[in-house]
């Protein structure tokens, strides 16, 4: 019987491919180690990165106002970036919650009253007669109407219950994300030097070009998209906290959600303003109109200030991403996933065309 035999060379390269073999092994175990655990706060983090890179001009402004101290600076960007987002955030998320939490408890405890349709609804050209007829039902006999699709209407509540918790997490990591940002941002110049160094080490000489064609990417989007949504419904959610409108967060929210998929809030604003002109006199209806006009127009002034020269984007893009986004991380994934998505498209373009151009 003949046994195996190899030579010294063949010993070597085996031992040197078990060896490569096992830090290659070590290597994925630590990255994979190091995922598991910033998973939970990866969202935020992204969202961090966003805001810091967005918002990078109007911290170094602050940061030479304050002498050039950037600790300091940080502390002072995260304080008014709270005090700015935040506060208006947490004023619309109490009533949306208020109002989540009360409609839910109702569906599931059988006890949720409507009120009678205001008069003036029966006078509205083709849906007045019928809209008011179905109200006036649906006050006298709710709870016989909630008997019969009882199960569905607990699902309906549970589920709203759930968006309570979805939107006060999505709130924490928004809080979170603004001090990720102001700690990035104190420590920008070194930031920028990492970026710059992974870039070149991942595209070579184009990695310095790709890292501005990103730098661009995110602030168009952020600014001239998620910005100016985040303006609009905030300004839309105090005319509906003004004149008391009911869940004036949740629909606050809605015109965030339009604004970013580009539809606009039109859709949201105008069923209100139909609603107030029935519930308020006429001259603060009129004033609530005027206010709202203004809110659904403001972008065309804002979005060639923010926009800049920016890059071309589909819009396509922008509303899968912001669809994406919602599915995979929730309420945050709002405004990431148009970001993330817009860059994976910009950056994936320009190496097809620099593909072309060396071809």
């Amino acid at each position: 019987m003949v046994g195996d035999v190899s030579t010294p060379e063949e010993g070597i390269l085996a031992s040197r491919a078990l060896q490569v073999a096992i830090r290659v092994g070590l290597v994925l175990l630590l990255i994979a180690w190091c995922f598991t655990i910033i998973r939970p706060f990866l969202v935020p983090v992204v969202w961090g990165i966003v805001i810091a890179v967005a918002t990078y001009n109007l911290f170094a402004a602050l940061q030479r106002l304050l002498g050039g101290r950037a600790g300091l600076a940080a502390f002072a960007y995260a304080t008014i970036a709270l005090l700015v987002l935040i506060l208006p955030a947490l004023l619309l998320t109490g009533t949306h919650v208020d109002a989540v939490r009360e409609l839910a408890n109702g569906l599931l405890g059988g006890t949720l009253r409507l009120p009678p349709p205001p008069p003036a609804i029966e006078t509205w050209p083709l849906i007045g007669e019928p809209l008011t007829s179905f109200w006036q039902l649906a006050s006298s006999n709710l709870e016989a109407a909630i008997r019969e699709i009882g199960p569905e209407l607990a699902v309906a509540g549970r589920w709203l219950l759930g968006l309570v918790g979805a939107t006060a997490l999505g709130l924490i990591q928004f809080v979170l994300a603004i001090v990720i940002a102001a700690a990035l941002l104190s420590n920008a110049a070194s930031g920028g030097q990492l970026a710059g160094d992974i870039a070149t080490r991942l595209a070579g000489a184009r990695g310095p070009t790709y890292a501005t064609l990103a730098v661009q990417t995110i602030r168009t989007v952020a600014r001239g998209i998620i910005g100016v949504a985040l303006i609009q419904s905030t300004l839309a959610g105090l005319g509906f906290l003004a004149v008391g409108q009911p869940m004036a967060g949740f629909l606050a929210m809605l015109c965030l959600v339009l604004a970013i998929l580009q539809v606009g809030p039109l859709p949201v604003i105008l069923p209100v303003v139909v609603y107030q002109f029935t519930v308020l006199d006429t001259t603060t209806a009129a004033l609530f109109t005027a206010w709202c006009v203004l809110v659904s127009l403001i972008d065309n002034v804002l979005k060639p200030i923010l926009l800049g020269r920016g890059v071309d984007l589909p819009m396509l893009v922008i509303f899968i991403g912001a669809i994406g986004g919602v599915m995979s991380s929730g309420l945050l994934g709002l405004f990431i996933g148009p970001v993330v998505l817009a860059l994976g498209y910009t950056l994936f373009m320009a190496w097809l065309k620099d593909a072309r151009a060396t071809a």
